[in-house]
């Protein structure tokens, strides 16, 4: 899953969002790139459990 984050911007963002993947899924890969303000996750999770995780975390999500 390829995610574009319009308000992640920097590495706190980043390991907000990171925190966000794996509280649905713990053994999520998240790999998060603030400057270009997307994230890839592999995770076996549904991906609208994820974005549900990453929109209460305050980082909503648009598929990229």
């Amino acid at each position: 899953m390829q995610y574009r984050i319009p308000n992640m911007s920097c590495g706190g963002c980043a390991r907000g969002v990171t925190r966000a993947v794996q509280s649905v899924d713990p053994a999520a890969k998240v790999v998060a790139d603030p400057p270009s303000r997307t994230v890839e996750i592999n995770s076996d999770k549904p991906s609208e459990d994820i974005e549900r995780a990453l929109a209460q975390a305050g980082f909503p999500a648009v598929a990229a």
